[in-house]
């Protein structure tokens, strides 16, 4: 399963991924990116020679790789507005505090409540421990204003710095944000998180499914609240077995959107990953 994500940056040294040093000016991108195979399992072991990278068609030099857990910046969105009354809500909180529980102490984790604005319960920097508590508190209330909150969320995310995730979770639409589902997009687009939208319902709201190929996540539609736990475990497990892919561009200095496509060496094998980047 996957994850993926781009970030452009003059650098002098990363301290947060296990990427090499780069002298002062040298523009970087960043691409993490899952592969699974046919049969959807995670594909581990792979080394440089088996990708290639393409920016606007172009082969890429691939200057930079790892494979492993270098340490996560999340962000759980939890729906908690009135629909969600109930077993759903108990099945959610269940589900979150697993989910907090499967990621590692050196991992950056925070809370933010889904309603008809968004709250965040649990910092980062705050125990993780009480982060589960807090989880534990949480009342139905309100609407959905899931536009604002991924905006928010991934707001806070570009703030924490970090390799970069939101996994975020509601039973239905969009209801009274401020913000349009095109400016969402365009948020997505312009920050290095990956987006893990899951649905609990019969229907996807087709924004949901556009950010998690935009970023390299993925989206599930869950039709049982009880698959909830095992979905965000997967997604823990994801969120570990991701290679790093850096390289220099080797096209236009021209400021602009740059489309980005990874390919691994492997038969059968599928890659999830961002599909570019603004160049600055």
């Amino acid at each position: 399963m996957a994850l993926c994500l781009v970030g452009t940056m003059d650098i002098v040294a990363r301290q947060d991924a296990p990427t090499a040093r780069f002298s002062s000016g040298v523009q970087l991108i960043e691409v993490y990116a899952t592969v699974t195979d046919a049969a959807g399992g995670v594909v581990t072991g792979l080394r440089p020679a088996d990708f290639d990278v393409y920016e606007d068609g172009q082969l890429q030099h691939i200057s930079t790789f790892a494979a492993g857990e270098a340490p996560l910046t999340v962000v759980l969105g939890v729906d908690r507005s009135s629909s969600m009354a109930g077993e759903r809500l108990a099945l959610a909180k269940r589900a979150s505090q697993a989910f907090l529980r499967a990621l590692r102490p050196d991992d950056q984790t925070m809370v933010m409540a889904i309603s008809g604005e968004a709250e965040i319960i649990a910092p980062f920097g705050m125990d993780r421990e009480r982060q589960i508590r807090a989880v534990g508190g949480l009342d139905p209330w309100s609407t959905t204003a899931l536009h604002d909150a991924t905006v928010a969320a991934l707001d806070e995310l570009e703030r924490a710095g970090g390799r970069q995730a939101l996994v975020v979770f509601s039973d239905g639409a969009d209801r009274y944000s401020r913000t349009s589902a095109t400016q969402v997009v365009e948020r997505a687009r312009r920050g290095r998180a990956l987006i893990y939208p899951i649905v609990l319902g019969k229907e996807r709201p087709p924004l949901l499914a556009e950010l998690a190929v935009t970023t390299g996540g993925r989206s599930y539609l869950l039709r049982d609240a009880r698959e909830l736990e095992r979905t965000l475990a997967e997604v823990a497990q994801e969120l570990r077995a991701q290679y790093l892919l850096g390289y220099a561009p080797a096209t236009s200095s021209q400021p602009g959107w740059r489309s980005i496509r990874v390919v691994a060496r492997r038969p059968g094998a599928r890659v999830r990953a961002r599909d570019g980047y603004f160049a600055p």
